[in-house]
């Protein structure tokens, strides 16, 4: 096949990909973070994330993590400002991942959906296989070597 026919099947690919709203927390407790381990059966499973996933039709961004908050680690987070956004494509999906500041307002942070959490310093980081998504995101992290 030519470069070019590969290109244009490439970019056909990508547009039948639905794009995704998915808005993940970084909640901080000190000088860690929580990270949440995807559980088996998912998409990525086994891979680390902030803590997420993704919006429902006419749900703004941060009812969403709310929602999502509660669902995966039981507790209600009060959202915050916008730390970053991501364009990422994935084999499966496309995703514009917007992450947000977070803080607990009530519930301890339990695994709620098989999953696993974890609180870690940016030094940790390399422990951990992260989803591709949020690769740049912890790298730029450990690299300064403080959360904010």
């Amino acid at each position: 096949m030519s470069e070019k026919k590969e290109s244009a099947l490439n970019a056909a690919q990508t547009a039948e990909k639905k794009r995704r709203e998915v808005v993940a927390a970084l909640i901080t407790r000190g000088d860690r973070f929580m990270i949440c381990r995807r559980p088996e059966g998912k998409a990525r499973a086994g891979l680390w994330e902030f803590v997420g996933g993704k919006a429902e039709e006419g749900e703004t961004l941060e009812a969403a993590l709310v929602r999502e908050c509660e669902e995966e680690i039981g507790a209600k987070v009060k959202v915050g400002k916008k730390y970053k956004t991501v364009l990422h494509d994935y084999p499966d999906i496309s995703v514009h991942l917007t992450i947000f500041y977070a803080t607990v307002e009530s519930g301890e942070p339990r695994p709620m959906e098989g999953n696993a959490i974890a609180w870690i310093t940016p030094a940790e980081i390399p422990n951990f296989s992260f989803c591709d998504a949020d690769i740049a995101i912890m790298k730029e992290i450990f690299e300064r070597g403080t959360i904010g």
